[in-house]
């Protein structure tokens, strides 16, 4: 399904820096009305609203808080696109002694945030006539790196919840895109210590505009998400985005 976002209302969590910020503002560039930007302190998008004017409506938003998701979905009642870009890390080895801490907090943002998201969103989606979910997952997804095992672990779980959102929203009309970015340069992208080799931000944002205008499930924007992407390629064609019966 294509969808164009020209003049349509959107919904960026984590809009107020890095990845979503990018997002916000490629968004904006081609031609989106308005965007909630839906971040944990709304006051932290001061600055957007300053260069932006009315077309951002900050938002308190948090993917471990279930009831401000809720109240997102109720002021948003308009967006007929959600981009789900906010996640966590925390760096943990499946040996190491905070592993399963890590994993509880990683699982919480980016899965169950996740679901919470769905479920909030998928009613309204389809009010405004099936709209489009971007979920942004990552190359982790389906590469884990045994020093971030446990982000990686919860990656592939918001991969595999992302490739049933696609099969279950279909029916309401709503595009679903998956992206899997590899290093990029953010805050969390540092913290990683992917400095040397991250790339720009806005590689991401337009590869999604460009995905959701073509219809495309799975986004691989980067260089090293190019090259995963290509070895991944026949088997995503041929089984994750193949109409196969469930056994």
């Amino acid at each position: 399904m294509s969808y164009d976002v020209r003049n349509k209302v959107v919904l960026v969590t984590g809009a107020n820096r890095g990845i979503g910020k990018a997002i916000m503002e490629t968004l904006l560039k081609h031609g989106a009305a308005k965007v909630y930007a839906a971040v944990r302190n709304p006051a932290s998008a001061a600055g957007l609203t300053e260069a932006y004017g009315e077309k951002i409506v900050p938002l308190e938003f948090d993917l471990t808080r279930p009831d401000t998701i809720q109240a997102a979905a109720s002021a948003a009642g308009d967006v007929s696109l959600v981009v789900n870009n906010a996640g966590v890390l925390r760096p943990a080895t499946a040996l190491s002694a905070d592993a399963i801490e890590a994993l509880q907090f990683e699982m919480d943002a980016n899965v169950y945030g996740l679901i919470r998201v769905a479920q909030a969103f998928a009613p309204v989606l389809k009010a405004n006539g099936g709209g489009a979910l971007v979920q942004l997952n990552s190359v982790v997804s389906m590469k884990t790196f045994p020093q971030f095992t446990t982000y990686c672990a919860s990656k592939a779980a918001s991969y595999s919840v992302t490739q049933a959102l696609r099969e279950q929203l279909k029916d309401q009309g709503t595009a679903v895109v998956s992206v899997h970015p590899g290093p990029i340069a953010t805050d969390m992208g540092d913290a990683a210590g992917f400095t040397e080799v991250a790339e720009s931000t806005d590689v991401v944002s337009e590869a999604i505009v460009a995905a959701l205008l073509a219809g495309d499930f799975h986004v691989f924007p980067d260089s090293m998400a190019k090259q995963i992407g290509a070895a991944y390629q026949s088997f995503a064609e041929n089984v994750i985005e193949a109409d196969m019966a469930e056994v």
